[in-house]
């Protein structure tokens, strides 16, 4: 593609950005530090000519109420009423462990990885107003899984409010990434829906508030087709796959609640780090991350805004 936005992604302005996370420490929900992360965030996309709203939501957990706040994103005078074609997201809080962890990729790396996409995203303007990015707080659980009713409380929150939008009204796809700086690469895209987890089978009614869960699946499936296009254009196509099954993940409520067609870019072959106290900065690189941001980029250029 003349003039694609994929080859200015920097790995390494992505990971320096992780390594600014990760100083703060561990960031679970309602903590001092995941106020210094929201603060550092907003402060990063400002310079870059993005505009941020704070979506702020008041949930009983299993440890009492706590406040959860995402930190939506558009470019540059976008209004917040104004249609947006997608979205792409993360969650920047780490789970709350009674032992150090920082979340280094469990976390922090689609966190960075996001806020290099808005540097890179911001050279081109008119891109840039088509979407809107989202880093959704309380993605992790208070107890040791997320369920019906812990975890995902930023994700649901957002999807509970765009519910209430018509249908064509609200963001046409989503993009989530989560845990994308192993340096053993080896994103599975998850693109299940578990039928568990699917509120609503019916087409959009009249009102158009409804989810049609026949469109988003359909939908899901044409984006997966289309990412791995792109990581064959790139050539990277042994660290990009889809997954055979289903994770329990912000993109879920995004799915089923919103009815917003959303992959997730994730890359769960990290049992090894995952949720201890060994997932630092070392188990992750600037190259697994810019393939990461170079593969989001080039499916949003290539396929997704014409």
């Amino acid at each position: 593609m003349s003039n694609a936005l994929y080859s200015k992604f920097s790995g390494e302005t992505a990971f320096a950005h992780v390594k600014e996370l990760v100083n703060f420490g561990p960031r679970p929900a309602g903590s001092s530090n995941l106020e210094k992360s929201r603060e550092y965030i907003v402060r990063e996309l400002t310079k870059v000519g993005w505009a941020t709203e704070l979506q702020t939501v008041d949930k009983l957990t299993p440890e009492g109420t706590v406040k959860f706040t995402n930190v939506r994103a558009r470019f540059n005078g976008r209004g917040w009423s104004e249609q947006v074609s997608g979205m792409i997201c993360s969650h920047y809080d780490t789970k709350k462990f009674g032992f150090e962890f920082v979340g280094a990729n469990d976390g922090g790396s689609s966190t960075g990885a996001l806020l290099e996409m808005g540097r890179v995203l911001g050279l081109k303007p008119e891109l840039a107003r088509e979407i809107e990015m989202v880093f959704f707080d309380g993605e992790e659980a208070f107890g040791p899984n997320i369920t019906t009713t812990d975890g995902l409380y930023g994700s649901r929150h957002y999807a509970s409010l765009q519910v209430l939008v018509p249908v064509k009204k609200r963001p046409k796809w989503g993009i989530l990434l989560d845990m994308v700086g192993d340096k053993d690469l080896n994103i599975r895209a998850a693109v299940q829906i578990p039928n568990s987890s699917i509120r609503d089978l019916k087409v959009a009614d009249d009102s158009g508030h409804s989810v049609d869960m026949g469109r988003v699946n359909q939908s899901l499936e044409l984006m997966s087709r289309q990412l791995l296009s792109v990581a064959d254009d790139l050539k990277v196509r042994s660290k990009i796959g889809i997954s055979s099954e289903f994770i329990i993940d912000d993109h879920i409520p995004l799915n089923t609640a919103a009815g917003i067609p959303t992959i997730n870019l994730i890359d769960f072959d990290y049992q090894n780090y995952w949720h201890t106290p060994a997932d630092t900065l070392d188990k992750i690189s600037a190259e697994s991350l810019e393939i990461a941001g170079k593969v989001t980029l080039l499916l949003i250029e290539k396929y997704l805004i014409q």
